[in-house]
């Protein structure tokens, strides 16, 4: 397949960006631990202090020996700090650990209306050990010309997360029309909207659990005035929940299935069983 030069090399650029974004300091491959916080101050695991929540507030209460700072204004922590988010929301809270102690960042969220920390740990072996995300080949039949038809409203769809104790709500604003090489017929996804009018869908495929994760994403640019968008699954990406076990990223609405083995875009990041 004779393959355009100038092809490839956006497709690298893209590659390299993403894996670059992947090996951010604090960053999706540093997660270490994600705990649910209770009314009562407790310890916690890989991480100092004594956290809880009243429902609305989150606290934590230390002292200068745990060596936590606030991550905004590096004040040492001691005594107690609140912190309040909307659901969905996250804070880059707390940070200790390290020759400048920064090592660890501690992460406050809001997840279907519960408060959680997660840790970031940047000497993480997941990210000292990265060397990118394995891939399929480009391969230029995997770009193909869609249609996008919007709702006349936004639709909220219940859906799943990667933890199995976080529900999720898929915001659809439509539906991304499609034909892919090897089916016979028109696919249809439902698609959310991102920044500028960029859309994203969340899907699975044929290739989930044997060469991918159970499910990926792929992002277009803002559909044309005609309502024509592009779809280049060479460009499918993982959730961050393909890397740790830490993530509670949203699963595919009920419908969003390609009964077909979609080749193309990042495979599964570690060997099955490793």
């Amino acid at each position: 397949m004779d393959i355009p030069t100038a092809s490839i090399e956006r497709w690298q650029r893209f590659r390299a960006n993403r894996n670059k974004a992947l090996a951010a300091r604090h960053g999706w491959l540093t997660l270490t631990s994600f705990h649910w916080l209770e009314e009562a101050p407790s310890a916690v695991e890989r991480a100092p202090g004594l956290w809880s929540t009243n429902g609305t507030t989150a606290s934590l209460t230390a002292v200068p020996a745990d060596g936590l700072t606030l991550v905004e204004t590096g004040e040492p922590v001691d005594g107690t700090v609140t912190a309040a988010l909307a659901d969905e929301e996250s804070l880059m809270w707390v940070q200790f650990g390290g020759a400048d102690g920064d090592q660890v960042v501690v992460e406050l969220a809001m997840r279907a209306g519960r408060y959680a920390i997660r840790t970031r740990d940047s000497d993480s072996p997941v990210l000292t050990g990265f060397d990118g995300v394995p891939t399929y080949d480009y391969n230029p039949d995997w770009e193909v010309a869609g249609r996008f038809e919007p709702y006349p409203e936004p639709v909220d769809v219940p859906i799943g997360t990667a933890n199995p104790l976080v529900d999720g709500v898929h915001r659809s604003v439509g539906e991304v029309v499609f034909r892919l090489p090897g089916s016979p017929h028109e696919f249809r996804l439902q698609a959310e909207e991102e920044k500028l009018g960029a859309l994203t869908v969340t899907f699975h495929d044929e290739t989930n659990g044997d060469t991918t994760d159970d499910w990926r994403k792929l992002s277009t640019p803002r559909p044309r005035p005609d309502g024509s968008v592009v779809l280049d699954f060479n460009r499918a990406i993982n959730y961050p929940s393909a890397f740790t076990p830490y993530g509670t990223c949203p699963m595919p609405v009920k419908n969003n299935s390609l009964d077909i083995r979609v080749e193309a875009g990042e495979k599964l990041p570690y060997p099955p069983g490793s």
